[in-house]
């Protein structure tokens, strides 16, 4: 029993935490990934109430590409979040008289979409992380920070 319960949580850290880089038909000059920080901002037309994100890409590297740039065509460069007709939405969604919020006008809301894909990731990160912690498992080395979930674990002002 013990075999498959690590055996399942082995499974688990290889899905979340696996190299899965895609690879495209693109050559090393086509082929260009930001190696640093990228400023996650709201768009140009969008008076910002908190700071921009510094997103650390290259800690996300072991991530699939895809996870994040959904609707990539392995062979097409890859373009921003808020491009149009992907998370190009400025408004905030509202709630109908029912109280629900459609989810595709809210997904399409650049806003929801970075902290529903960015804290949910971290969020799941977080609990499959507890689980190993508290399975008793003798682990060799640490598990990685699952990421920040709180506002000001993200939108750290300038100084």
């Amino acid at each position: 029993m013990k075999k498959l319960i690590i055996g399942g949580f082995c499974l688990i850290l290889a899905l979340v935490f696996g190299n899965a880089m895609i690879v495209s038909g693109q050559n090393d000059e086509e082929m260009s990934v930001p190696m640093g920080t990228i400023a996650l901002e709201a768009p140009e037309s969008v008076e910002a109430s908190r700071p921009a994100v510094s997103f650390p890409h290259p800690t996300h590297f072991s991530f699939n590409c895809q996870t994040c740039h959904h609707q990539w065509e392995l062979d097409e460069p890859i373009v921003s979040c808020t491009t149009s007709g992907c998370h190009d939405g400025t408004v905030a969604p509202t709630k109908s008289q029912k109280g629900a919020v459609d989810e595709e006008t809210a997904i399409a809301y650049y806003k929801t979409a970075f902290h529903k894909m960015c804290i949910g990731c971290h969020k799941e990160m977080k609990i499959e992380k507890k689980k190993l912690e508290m399975s008793g498992l003798t682990l060799k080395e640490k598990l990685p920070n699952s990421g920040p979930t709180l506002c000001r674990g993200c939108h750290v002002p300038e100084e």
